[in-house]
């Protein structure tokens, strides 16, 4: 069976309905063939991000570009790690040769 999508303009409205408890949450579920659960999902989702409707847009902005210059600058980094990393195994793969011994194989490489 097909996962149904619904908009968040309507989950919005189910949730609504729930909190003015004119109804209870099974009624309403099943008035319109939802799973209880999931609509208890959407109430909690939505009473947990209730704050975020009047948190300052540019604020939320700037927060999210502060992350995302974060997780660049710890990308960058590893990327340069990962270089390092092989620069020196292929260096150390290198003298292995150099010296006719076999190159130990690691805990994770295939043979």
């Amino acid at each position: 069976m097909a996962r149904s999508n619904y908009t968040s303009a309507f989950k919005t409205k189910i949730v609504l309905e729930v909190l003015r408890r004119e109804r209870e949450l099974g009624e309403i579920a099943a008035e319109h063939n939802l799973n209880p659960n999931m609509v208890r999902n959407w109430k909690r989702e939505f009473l947990d991000n209730a704050e975020s409707v009047f948190e300052n847009p540019k604020k939320l902005e700037r927060e999210a570009k502060r992350k995302e210059k974060a997780l660049e600058k710890q990308n960058t980094q590893m990327l340069k790690t990962i270089g390092q990393l092989t620069l020196e195994r292929d260096f150390l793969q290198g003298c292995f040769r150099k010296t006719g011994r076999p190159i130990p194989k690691l805990g994770g490489e295939e043979p």
